[in-house]
């Protein structure tokens, strides 16, 4: 086979290059200067003579650590890397092998310092087939990618293999949509090739708009062939000929990379027609968004390819009989596709020996908040709460006592520590009252209010809701109303009970996923932790001391007397006697100025009297 033979040529050419400087160019790196850093390792090489080759690769998933260098062969993974460090690593670590300490992860709970990816229990617990390749290959460079074996499953299904049989492989696997709905890959592939019509489209759903999420960003920026050539498996699968991605235009560098892979491949003769000198033809257009979070839907994406309002349509009929222009539409998303090649390359069954029972194979996550560790990860289903937070996240930052993760997104629910030990998987996320989504992945504190967390969520998806239909153009907002005056102190009796019934009525009748998800964050906070609406409603203290609008403000025996609390006091709030200072609180309007100078944390807000009902 030509493909494998160039697959092995490129291969061995690139393993003659024994030392490499593999930069991260993701958009996370890149913000940290990450582009001149690569320019000035290409002209230090040179000055210093030396044989090596400066690669520009994805995201390396640390994102914390960034900008992030490696050094080949001796595996160094350097963390904080700036221009000015430059000269110093080419010439210890590149030339002579030496390490260099200061950049190395070290272990907050250990000491421990990890001069390798693999020593890291940010990537030890981690199994990666989606994103298998970031941070090893040259995302803008298609002789990368065929390297390290792309494309080969794309040759496979087109010489080896039926239509029949790539669906009948991705049944097989388990594989169920990454883009939160959770519906069966073989499952959908299957009803698009069995749908009749003239035309058939294969659509990659890249509208990723969860706050705090960048996995499909990531593997866009990071490995776009892996995307093209999970589309090009699908649509030799369900018959089509014509492929749109459709991505945020808040995306730029996504959007380059994805343009100059459809390029590439073009030129390989990898898009278009008869690919690899057989008789499957298909070509793809990448499509901007305009940056509506409604467009993730795949009804409204559709809609908005075909240049309309973005507003999502009653089904059935589904996508897979009526989608793009009426025709037959087989959409997924990054990720799902991203994991296509490895499944027809290693078999369905190889797949499936990874997750649990209902949920196959691995899952990406963007892990954020009060984690030591953040970024991204990729994790194999199954896997408890507590262990994607404690050892891949590397546990609670600072002082603070881990109280609940949310997961899935801004539409998602809250999971408190009483089910820590849940697996993450469709199913168990779901009891809980909350929802894998797209993957994200949210810690908090015992210093977080939940209340306002909630509201913080469903503020978002309010703003966003297409206004289309009433539930949820109007019960968010309602929903919203009522958060605002709890976290502002003027909360009623009746307000919890409101919130859960407008809450149940936006989920049930909603058109569409947006809506029929948008209260999880307030009523998995109202299920969990009511005793902070209690609190918050008819103590008027926030127990979390987060929402500054409550109760009276109190200056405590450890201040320091350094002044900044009166300085800062744009009321004249604090008053100061001879020996400490004091807030009035008639004068007190409680703008949270003051604890926010505070050196010392010594500023805490104290329950307030309790206000009777209006």
């Amino acid at each position: 086979m030509a493909l494998e033979a160039l697959a092995k040529k490129l291969a061995a050419e690139r393993a003659q290059v024994q030392k490499k400087v593999k930069v991260c160019m993701g958009t996370g790196c890149m913000g940290g200067g990450a582009e001149e850093i690569f320019r000035a390792f290409q002209a230090e090489v040179e000055r210093q003579g030396l044989e090596a080759k400066v690669v520009p690769v994805g995201c390396q998933g640390f994102c914390q650590g960034g900008p992030i260098v490696s050094i080949e062969p001796y595996q160094f993974f350097l963390n904080k890397v700036s221009v000015f460090d430059v000269p110093k690593i080419v010439d210890v670590a590149l030339r002579h092998g030496g390490e260099l300490p200061q950049h190395f992860y070290r272990n907050p709970e250990t000491g421990m310092v990890c001069c390798r990816k693999k020593d890291m229990p940010f990537y030890r617990y981690q199994t990666r087939i989606a994103m298998k390749d970031l941070g090893e290959i040259n995302p803008m460079d298609i002789e990368d990618y065929i390297a390290v074996g792309g494309y080969l499953a794309l040759a496979k299904a087109l010489t080896e293999m039926h239509p029949e049989e790539v669906i009948e492989e991705v049944k097989k696997s388990g594989l169920r949509g990454r883009g939160g709905a959770g519906f069966p890959t073989g499952r959908k592939w299957e009803g698009a090739r069995r749908a009749p019509g003239e035309k058939k489209y294969v659509i990659c759903n890249g509208d990723e708009g969860d706050p705090g999420a960048f996995m499909d960003r990531s593997i866009m920026e990071g490995n776009p062939h892996s995307v093209l050539e999970g589309m090009l498996i699908c649509a030799y699968a369900v018959g089509s000929d014509e492929g749109y991605i459709y991505v945020r235009a808040e995306y730029p560098l996504a959007v380059k990379r994805l343009e100059l892979a459809i390029e590439q491949a073009r030129e390989r003769g990898l898009l278009g027609e008869r690919i690899l000198g057989t008789n499957f033809n298909f070509d793809l257009h990448v499509k901007k968004g305009a940056g509506a979070f409604i467009c993730g839907e795949s009804t409204t994406l559709m809609i908005s390819i075909e240049g309309k309002r973005p507003a999502p349509r009653v089904t059935p009929p589904r996508s897979v009989e009526q989608g793009l222009w009426g025709m037959p539409t087989c959409l997924n998303n990054v990720e799902t596709f991203a994991n296509i090649p490895a499944i027809i390359l290693n078999g369905g069954d190889w797949y499936a020996q990874y997750g649990t029972e209902g949920s196959k194979g691995t899952k990406a996550f963007c892990i954020t908040g009060k984690t030591r560790n953040t970024g991204l990860i990729e994790v194999p289903m199954g896997m408890t709460l507590k262990e994607v937070v404690f050892k891949v996240g590397g546990g609670v930052m600072g002082e603070g006592k881990f109280k609940a993760v949310q997961t899935g997104g801004p539409s998602g629910g809250c999971i408190p520590e009483a089910y820590i030990d849940a697996p993450v998987d469709f199913e168990s996320l779901t009891r809980l009252g909350s929802m894998m989504g797209s993957g994200g992945m949210v810690v908090v504190d015992d210093r977080t209010c939940m209340v306002d967390f909630a509201r913080f969520f469903l503020s978002f998806t309010q703003r966003e809701s297409c206004g289309k239909c009433p539930p949820c153009r109007i019960g968010t907002y309602e929903m919203l109303q009522i958060l605002d005056r709890i976290v502002a102190g003027k909360g009623i009796e009746g307000d919890i009970e409101r919130l859960e019934a407008i809450g149940r009525m936006v989920k049930k009748t909603s058109l569409c996923g947006l809506g029929q998800s948008a209260p999880n964050p307030v009523l998995s906070t109202i299920k969990y932790f009511r005793a902070e609406y209690e609190a918050h409603i008819r103590q008027k203290h926030c127990p979390a001391g987060a929402c500054t609008s409550l109760g009276n403000y109190v200056i405590g025996e450890d201040c320091v007397l350094c002044g900044l609390c009166q300085q800062s006091c744009p009321y004249g709030a604090v008053l100061e006697e001879r020996d400490r200072f004091y807030i009035e609180n008639t004068l007190c309007q409680k703008c949270g100025t003051c604890i926010a100078v505070c050196p010392t944390g010594c500023i805490r807000v104290e329950p307030g009297v309790k206000e009777e009902a209006v």
